[in-house]
């Protein structure tokens, strides 16, 4: 593993140590002040995080009857939820989609058996139990040591349910959003027909004619994002060299940005890379391509790695969500995982929001109906006060998607995919040949820079790059032309080592 870094704190360590002496008792005095300040601040961090967890958690559950009361009065249908009987029991709600669980003991992890409302045809999904099993935070501070995993249980209502659908006649998707949706243009330019079938891609073809032969180059945001974090921060930011040879493609993931954003989806790890399959890879005829993906985005760019090693010429991540389970953990990686990402405390606020994203099915929908359906409201407001175009951009990549789709794809892919990364780590350790590169902010405070250490540990010719005083957006935003930089060179010795083989 290459460690790169921009580190200056070590020489000042050590110039500091060079002037010992009497100085070296008032360290010690201040080490130990603030440790114990620390250790002060993380119990108070507890205790209120205990407070409002536990709030959120009764909070919650009162949603839930709000909810199913005013979508039944607006849509004329009960909404499915992973908090309700029916959930626990066997079925699944994907916002129609009618499902049954399938134990795991039957099959090698979670799945269900999914049944489209727009067809009769039956699929067995890759679901993540971190969606119908999220204890409370006072049954999780009970609860008895050890990871358990979840028993699942099949319905014979749910079955004799989905024979029922199967009968009919199918039925078409359903386009129109739900009422706590956003149903402007940039949303729902999808659910025109020539649409629906295909991602949003952004195509930023070479400008002039280079002389050289053109490259392709697939970037893949991460969550609750969309391609604008790509092509308003490093695209502009590439040289007129890389313009004139590279054709890039930055995707709207399913469910996000101007992308399809389909209410019977189960948003799972199939889809996502079948979609991008279909949408880029496909539909413009890649035959080799290097892969540029953000956080949530690197787990689906090592989902393509491993299924088209010999056509990825490189491999870009960035803060890659990669959580090592321990062995005791093993029976219950996934809740380990959604533990680590979302550990239910008040702060660092970053890690606040995680929490209410990942724990709590409703509360996380209001906070979509409160910003997302009002994006353009909040998007007006940062222009008028901020005018700043950096952050309005933001706005539309953070904004712009539906509860349905957050909430399965934080849970299918990030949690979900806990048992998948370490074989797909080893499959691009041991069977691709192309260049790896990992980059990470030191100061990020939703995915730790252990995570981008591990993935260089799992893949030892990695190289990998830390990012002094960067977080988890920093990481590009404000220094788009070094990243852009850095692309490029990853690109170039990528083409090097080919021409040279």
């Amino acid at each position: 593993m290459h460690i790169a870094t921009t580190c200056v704190w070590q020489e000042k360590a050590a110039a500091m140590g060079a002037g010992a002496g009497g100085g070296v008792a008032v360290a010690n005095w201040r080490v130990a002040v603030v440790a114990l300040l620390a250790a002060a601040g993380g119990a108070v961090n507890c205790v209120v995080s205990f407070v409002v967890f536990s709030f959120l958690d009764v909070l919650d559950m009162v949603l839930c009857v709000v909810y199913k009361m005013v979508d039944y009065a607006v849509e004329a249908e009960w909404k499915a939820c992973y908090c309700s009987a029916a959930a626990r029991d066997g079925a699944v709600g994907g916002g129609g989609a009618a499902a049954i669980f399938v134990p795991p003991a039957a099959a090698p992890g979670p799945k269900v058996v999914r049944l489209s409302p727009s067809s009769a045809k039956m699929q067995l999904e890759d679901v993540s139990d971190t969606l119908y099993v999220r204890p409370s935070l006072l049954s999780d501070a009970t609860k008895k040591s050890g990871p358990a995993a979840p028993s699942l249980t099949v319905s014979p209502a749910i079955a004799e349910l989905i024979r029922g659908k199967i009968d009919r006649a199918p039925r078409p998707p359903r386009h129109s959003p739900c009422w706590s949706d956003c149903d402007c243009k940039v949303c729902h330019s999808w659910s025109a027909s020539s649409r629906s079938s295909h991602l949003y891609v952004h195509v930023q073809s070479p400008t002039t004619a280079s002389g050289v032969e053109t490259e392709d180059v697939v970037f893949v945001h991460g969550f609750i994002s969309s391609s604008v974090f790509w092509t308003e921060t490093v695209f502009p930011a590439f040289s007129e060299a890389a313009k004139g040879r590279y054709r890039m493609f930055a995707v709207d993931l399913l469910g996000f940005g101007r992308s399809p954003k389909p209410a019977d989806s189960l948003y799972t790890l199939r889809e996502h890379v079948e979609m991008i399959e279909r949408s880029v890879l496909q539909r413009y005829r890649l035959r080799k391509f290097h892969v540029v993906a953000h956080s949530l985005g690197s787990v689906l760019a090592l989902a393509l790695a491993v299924k088209y090693p010999d056509a990825v010429q490189s491999l870009t991540l960035l803060a890659p969500p990669y959580f090592p389970v321990p062995e005791e953990e093993a029976g219950a990686a996934t809740q380990y995982v959604m533990r680590r990402v979302a550990p239910r405390r008040v702060w660092p606020p970053i890690a606040f929001g995680a929490s209410m994203a990942c724990w709590y099915e409703h509360v996380s929908r209001t906070i979509c109906l409160t910003i997302c359906r009002h994006h353009r409201t909040w998007d007006r407001l940062f222009r008028l006060f901020t005018r700043n175009r950096m952050r309005t951009f933001l706005i539309e990549a953070f904004m712009c998607h539906t509860h349905n789709a957050a909430w399965h794809t934080l849970h299918n892919i990030i949690c979900g995919s806990a048992g998948k990364m370490d074989s797909y780590l080893d499959v691009v350790a041991g069977q691709l040949a192309c260049e790896v590169a990992v980059f990470h902010g030191r100061d990020d405070e939703l995915l730790p820079v252990e995570c981008t250490l591990a993935v260089g540990a799992r893949v030892p010719r990695a190289r990998v790059t830390v990012y002094d005083d960067k977080d988890h957006i920093t990481i590009i935003v404000g220094q788009e032309k070094l990243f852009a930089a850095e692309l490029e060179a990853i690109w170039r010795r990528s083409a090097a080592a080919a021409d040279g083989e």
